[in-house]
């Protein structure tokens, strides 16, 4: 059984097309054993309260040095048993300590086909923006591997998304999710949980 922490700042959609992987036997050897968000009142401890998983809010403005956030946050992961950290919108950009520490154990979801429309600045609706902006005709989404950069670690899995005329930014952003984000995600977990994709 693999142990899971999501990591959400806001309204926790991939987290719940993770709950409902689970619930519905698609990931029947993974648990989730934390939901963590930085942001108090995020609508995401709400989705894990309802389904009975715990879920805390631990905020960077609680910590007056960095460095002491990322270790309250390490030690609340291990103390829950957690074995895989998936950032589901988290927009905290993790030290590199932490991820020295969790090396392997991270996973993130990105809402376009990395390398494109990718890296510092390029989170939420910016990234379709950006993208309609291009004028690309195929976008996506990207599960890969937390390292150091801004989107840089080993990709996991893709899975591309058809832009279609008269897409505005917040109607191409639902049909990743849908299409994309909230299928490759709990699929990346289960091949993590089954031992196809080795963590470090």
């Amino acid at each position: 059984m693999l142990k899971i922490a999501v990591l959400v700042s806001g309204g926790g959609t991939n987290l719940q097309a993770i709950i409902d992987s689970i619930e519905g036997g698609k990931l029947d050897n993974v648990r989730i054993v934390k939901v963590i968000s930085n942001k108090e009142g995020a609508y995401a401890l709400e989705r894990a309260a309802k389904h009975g998983i715990e879920g805390i809010c631990i905020s960077p403005k609680s910590f007056g040095e960095r460095a002491d956030y990322f270790k309250a946050l390490s030690e609340e992961l291990k103390n829950s048993g957690t074995e895989l950290i998936v950032l589901a919108g988290f927009l905290v950009v993790l030290s590199s300590d932490f991820v020295r520490e969790w090396r392997g154990r991270i996973i993130n979801i990105h809402p376009s086909l990395i390398p494109s429309f990718c890296g510092d600045g390029y989170y939420g609706l910016r990234v379709h923006e950006k993208a309609l902006e291009r004028g690309v005709k195929v976008t996506g989404a990207t599960v890969h591997f937390v390292d150091e950069g801004t989107d840089t670690g080993p990709i996991i899995l893709q899975k591309a998304v058809n832009v279609e005329d008269g897409d505005t930014p917040e109607i191409l952003q639902k049909r990743v999710m849908e299409q994309a984000e909230w299928i490759i995600l709990p699929r990346a977990i289960r091949m993590i949980a089954d031992g196809s994709i080795k963590t470090s």
